[in-house]
C-alpha cells in the first residue's frame, strides 16, 4: 500500500519522548452576564414621575470550537459550517490556513502546530469543544499512530483541560470480515473511540461515515467528488427498501453503504456541538437526520 497522510496536524514519525503531559485545568462553558436597565414612561409624564429602572441579567453560552485537521476536506467543512452557525473557530494543523481563497477564512483562528506537541493550555483556552478529523493511511504502525494514538492524545489533552464536549469523525466499518477490521486502519480508529467513550461517556460523539463526498480542493484545484458520490446518493435515497436487506452481507456495504455529503457531515457536527443531548456513536443514516435538523 502507499504511504501516504490524508491529515497534517501531526507528525508520521514518533515523539523523541515517552508521552506528553498536561496540566489539568477545570474549565466550563464560557457564560456571560450582561444587565440591560429599562425605563417606561407614559407619554406626557415627566422624567420625576418614570417608573424605576428594571434589571433583566441574562446567561449568554459564547461557544468555541477547536477543529484538529481544521484545514483538511472534512475540517473546512466543519469550520465553514460552524462560522455560519455564530462559533467561534480555532483551527489546528501542521500546515495553518489553507492554500485556497474564501470569505469566511478570516473568521478562523489558524494554529499551526502538531497535535503531540501543542501548548494545549493555548489552543483549548476557552473552547466548548473539540472535534477531530484526524486519520489516514500508511503502514500498520503508521495508521495505528494517526488513527489512534493522535486522537487519543488529544482526548485527553481536552479531557485534563475541561472541555466539555468532544466530537471524534471516525469511519463506517463496511460490514467487513474481521482480518480487515484488525488492521492499523481500523484498530487505530475504533481505539480512539473506546478512549473518547470511556472519557466522555455522556457527551463524547463518534460519527462514522462512509464514503464522504463534495468540492474537495488538493493544492488549490477542485475535485468534484460530488460529481460521483451526489447521484449515487439519490439512487441509494430512491432504492432504500431493496437495498437495506443486502446490507447485512459481509462486505456489502463497500459498494451498499449511501455516501454522505461533507456539508451534511458537518451540519452533524454542529449539531452535535450545540445539543448537549446529542452523544454516542452515529451511523450514516443518524448523521444525514442529524444535519435534516439543522437544516430546518
Amino acid at each position: 500500500m502507499t504511504s501516504f497522510l490524508s491529515f497534517s496536524a501531526i507528525s508520521a514519525h514518533p515523539p523523541t519522548f515517552s508521552g506528553a503531559s498536561f496540566r489539568p485545568r477545570s474549565l466550563s462553558p464560557r457564560l456571560f452576564k450582561s444587565c440591560v436597565k429599562c425605563t417606561y414612561a407614559e407619554a406626557g409624564l415627566s422624567s420625576d414621575s418614570w417608573s424605576a429602572p428594571i434589571d433583566i441579567v441574562a446567561d449568554v453560552k459564547s461557544e468555541r470550537v477547536v477543529v484538529l485537521g481544521g484545514n483538511g476536506f472534512v475540517g473546512s467543512a466543519i469550520c465553514k459550517a460552524a462560522i455560519s452557525n455564530g462559533i467561534e473557530v480555532v483551527s489546528v494543523s501542521r500546515s495553518g490556513r489553507p492554500n485556497f481563497q474564501d470569505s469566511w477564512l478570516d473568521q478562523v483562528t489558524w494554529v499551526t502546530g502538531d497535535v503531540f506537541y501543542l501548548n494545549w493550555d493555548e489552543v483549548l483556552l476557552g473552547a466548548t469543544a473539540v472535534v477531530s478529523t484526524i486519520g489516514g493511511f500508511g503502514n500498520e504502525e503508521q495508521m495505528k499512530r494517526i488513527n489512534g494514538e493522535a486522537n487519543v492524545t488529544a482526548v485527553n489533552a481536552a479531557k485534563d483541560f475541561g472541555v466539555p464536549k468532544f466530537v471524534l469523525i471516525t469511519v463506517h466499518d463496511y460490514n467487513l470480515p474481521p482480518f480487515i477490521l484488525s488492521s492499523g486502519y481500523f484498530t487505530g480508529k475504533r481505539n480512539a473511540e473506546a478512549e473518547l467513550l470511556s472519557k466522555y461517556p455522556t457527551s463524547g460523539v463518534v460519527l462514522r461515515p462512509g464514503f464522504i463526498y463534495g468540492k474537495r480542493k488538493v493544492n488549490g484545484i477542485e475535485v468534484p467528488l460530488d460529481l460521483v458520490g451526489e447521484p449515487l446518493d439519490k439512487i441509494y435515497d430512491s432504492a432504500e427498501r431493496f437495498i437495506r436487506p443486502l446490507r447485512s452481507l459481509p462486505a456489502s456495504d463497500l459498494i451498499l453503504a449511501p455516501p454522505v455529503n461533507v456539508d451534511d457531515l458537518a451540519l452533524a457536527v454542529i449539531n452535535a456541538v450545540k445539543d448537549d443531548g446529542f452523544f454516542g456513536i452515529f451511523t450514516i443514516e443518524q448523521i444525514k437526520e442529524a444535519a435534516a435538523k439543522m437544516r430546518v
